[in-house]
């Protein structure tokens, strides 16, 4: 898909002093221009093992805006799930207030969250990647709880977990392109498609805030 305007298709290795230099002349991320107001509400998007979480995280400690991650709503402790409804409600309380960073599903809410949001940030990482990510991620905590979980969900070997990564590698990319493809053109829209281009993209929102 070719880039349109206000989209910024960050899928190349980008120069280390210029962060979005190797894009072309085309693009201009909105981060590097004076007119762009700041960050003020960002929705975080992707599939398991993408960065989500982590991302979100470095981005509030850059810019000072709270993080909300999806899993504190999803999850009460001891792995049990809230009802759908509930869900709906926490996510629609957190819509409401004026500053966040709000990375995760909930899909249903996507639409009220995309309304809201002034930046939608789409890391777009390939399934090799996110299954080794979430593997790795579940051996190097298991047995604890994971910041962006809450108190009493301690990591775990969840096989059926990567079996459900796998299965919907294709249809839950197809709901977030669709996603990104219909933002409207008042948001700041990003996809990130490798670590080069994250930290480009963290390195410019340093340099706007500091």
């Amino acid at each position: 898909m070719r880039a349109l305007p206000w989209r910024h298709e960050v899928d190349l290795e980008p120069a280390l002093c210029g962060a979005y230099n190797a894009l072309g002349p085309s693009i201009t991320p909105p981060l590097m221009s004076a007119e762009r107001r700041e960050m003020q509400r960002v929705m975080i998007i992707g599939q398991p093992g993408a960065g989500k979480s982590t991302l979100a995280r470095m981005m509030g400690d850059i810019t000072g805006l709270p993080v909300v991650h999806i899993d504190h709503i999803h999850w009460k402790a001891g792995w049990v799930e809230r009802p759908q409804s509930e869900k709906t409600v926490l996510c629609a309380q957190v819509h409401a207030t004026d500053k966040w960073i709000f990375e995760g599903g909930h899909s249903r809410t996507w639409p009220e969250r995309l309304q809201r949001c002034d930046t939608l940030v789409w890391l777009d990482y390939p399934v090799a990647r996110r299954l080794c990510r979430v593997f790795w991620r579940s051996l190097r905590h298991r047995g604890r709880t994971r910041p962006d979980l809450p108190d009493g969900c301690p990591e775990q070997v969840d096989w059926e977990f990567y079996r459900w990564i796998w299965g919907t590698r294709l249809s839950a990319r197809s709901r977030i392109q669709d996603l990104y493809d219909n933002a409207p053109k008042d948001k700041a829209v990003y996809r990130l498609r490798n670590n080069r281009a994250v930290a480009a993209f963290l390195g410019d929102i340093r340099r706007r805030y500091h």
